[in-house]
Parts: structure tokens; sequence; C-alpha cells
């Protein structure tokens, strides 16, 4: 009789520990799917006038984030991600002028200004549809927020007059065939913190092997957006961007073109191409002009080192009417700068 129990005992055991065991490597294998990961950025750069004063009368083109004279300050990115197997958060925070250029519409709630880049949750419905709720960077242009993802350090008009980022709720689809679309109902434009109007703006994309089209109506004015991109040869690649904002009598158009070549592993050229016009006085340019236009044209290197990059630059701005001043404090239809940037991604 004692060794039958014993026999039993033993097979209880051993049912015991091969259940504990399968139930410890379903848990590890569950934990295995949730990822926990911090990355980001961190950026500087340099940059002097070639054609106009560096001095208390130094002046920039319209565009976003590049635009402080001398060694200048960048931002920190920090960027917590949690990735489960069906739901997830990003957090997004960033200190800096860039930073601040970035959620410039945003200290609405916060006395002391905001450092959220994006905030949002998200939820893998199915393999084929991904909700997404909360403050995400905008879905239109080429360019974007982060240094490391941009090839050149400055930005074009159209990124810096476009939207930056919505909160709202979004659905994704992808539809098979390389085909994909989005659907969202967000707060008005740039309104990232609350909503302090009771409006509220959609926006929808349509997207088919790298190409997007998309479409952002708010508060009686929208824009139209395609952005996409073509590997010309394993070397060569061109990426376009093209948009027409109306905000009844203001608004405005343009295209760039961005052919960038890789000259080895750690070393490219790039260049920007870019004719940005207003629909009357938009104040993007800086003319005080109706219906003004501008030809920016930046010539970037990008040499990386490891986890850092390093961007010289050049850029040329030629508006149709005096935006600029020359070294003489006199107005002058253009303005040519340099920039060096390093940008550490980890």
């Amino acid at each position: 009789m004692k060794a039958i129990t014993n026999t039993n005992f033993g097979k209880y055991l051993l049912i015991g520990l091969t259940f504990l065991s399968a139930f410890s490597a379903w848990s590890q294998e569950e934990e295995a799917e949730k990822k926990f990961t911090l990355s980001g950025t961190v950026d500087a750069y340099y940059r002097a006038n070639l054609t106009a004063p560096n001095d208390e009368d130094a002046i920039a083109p319209g565009s976003s984030f590049a635009n402080l004279p001398g060694f200048s300050l960048g931002m920190a990115n920090l960027i917590a991600t949690y990735e489960g197997e069906k739901v997830g958060f990003v957090a997004d925070l960033v200190f800096g002028p860039r930073g601040t250029d970035a959620v410039f519409a945003s200290p609405m709630y916060s006395m002391t200004g905001n450092i959220v880049n994006q905030l949002y949750v998200y939820w893998n419905v199915s393999e084929s549809v991904t909700l997404t709720f909360g403050n995400f960077n905008t879905f239109l242009g080429y360019e974007v927020i982060s240094p490391a993802a941009n090839f050149n350090y400055s930005t074009s008009y159209l990124f810096s007059y476009g939207p930056f980022s919505h909160t709202g709720l979004k659905a994704d689809f992808d539809l098979g065939n390389d085909w994909s679309a989005m659907l969202a109902v967000m707060n008005p434009t740039d309104l990232t913190e609350f909503n302090p109007t009771g409006d509220y703006a959609v926006g929808a994309q349509l997207g088919y092997s790298g190409q997007y089209l998309n479409f952002v109506y708010s508060q009686g004015a929208y824009e139209i957006d395609y952005t996409g991109g073509f590997d010309v040869t394993e070397d060569f690649y061109l990426g376009v961007n093209a948009a027409y904002f109306d905000d009844e009598d203001l608004g405005f158009a343009g295209v760039a073109l961005y052919p960038q070549y890789s000259t080895s592993e750690n070393f490219a050229l790039g260049l920007r191409a870019e004719y940005f016009v207003e629909t009357g006085d938009y104040g993007a340019i800086g003319t005080g002009l109706e219906d003004s236009s501008v030809l920016a044209v930046t010539l970037t290197g990008s040499a990386t080192v490891g986890d850092l990059m390093i961007k010289p630059e050049i850029r040329l701005d030629s508006a149709s009417d005096d935006a600029f001043i020359n070294n003489d404090l006199d107005p002058t239809k253009s303005l040519a700068s340099f920039l060096l940037a390093a940008v550490y991604s980890f």
C-alpha cells in the first residue's frame, strides 16, 4: 500500500511540476511579448548667415526649428514605448528650443508650458485594424519633428506651416496588396492638450506602396497633401511632397523634391528643392505682401559615426519680394546661410 501511495504521489507531483513549468513558460512567453523601450535623440547646431548679419539683427528663413544664431540648442527627445501583443502606449517628451517649437500651441493648460510631443495608447483590434487614442504627430507631410528622421536638418516651409500634431482618435486599416487607409476625428488643428472650442477636425489618408494622399479639415480650413518617394537605384532615392492649404482668403501651396544619394555606408548627400507660394498675406515668407513666393534650395551632407550623425548644410532662400536683409541692413529678396548640426540617437 505504501508503495502505491508513493507512486501516486510521485505521479501527482510530476503532473504538478509539468503544469507549473508550462504555466511558467506561458507566463515568460506573455512577458516576452510585452516590450518596454526607451529611445530618443539629442541634437545641437551652429548656424550663420552668409549674406546677412549675425548679431542682434540676425534673421532666418520663416521655417521652424533651425532658426537660432550661433551655437544653438536643438532638443532632447525621450520616447518611452510599451508594446504588447494587442495594446501599448507611446510617451514622447521634448525638452529644448526645437521641442518648444514643436508644441508651440500647447502650453494652454500647463502654466509652465508643455513637454508632450506625443502621448497615446493603441489597440491592435485585428491584424488589419489599429485604433490610436491620444496625441500623435501629424500624418501630413514628408518631414517630421525628430531631427534623426529627416535628412535635412532645417525644415521646409511646407512642413513648418502644416500641422505638427493632432489629438483625437484614429483608425488605421491594412487593406492588403500594399493598400492602406486611415480615418480620424480630432481636436482643431494644433490644439493638442484639450479642446477649448467645441469644434472638431476630421482627417483621412489613402496609401499605396509608400505613397500617401492625406486630407484634414478643421474649422473651415482644409489641407490636401501628397507624400511619397521612390528608390530610383540602390543608392539613389527621390522623395516628393506637395500640399495645398486653404482658409478662406489665406493659404499656401507648394512642392518639394528630396533627391538623396548614398556615396558609402557612412555618408550621403541630399538636396531639398522647394517652391512655396502664399495666398493673400499668409505670413510664412515674411514679405508683408500678398501672394508672395519663395524658392528654397538646401544641400545637406550626412556623415554617420556610430550613433552620431553630423550634418553640414548650405541653404539659399530666394523670394519674389523683399523678405530678408543684407549685410548693409537693406531689404533684399534672398538669404544664404550655413548650418552644422550634430544628432545623437539612442
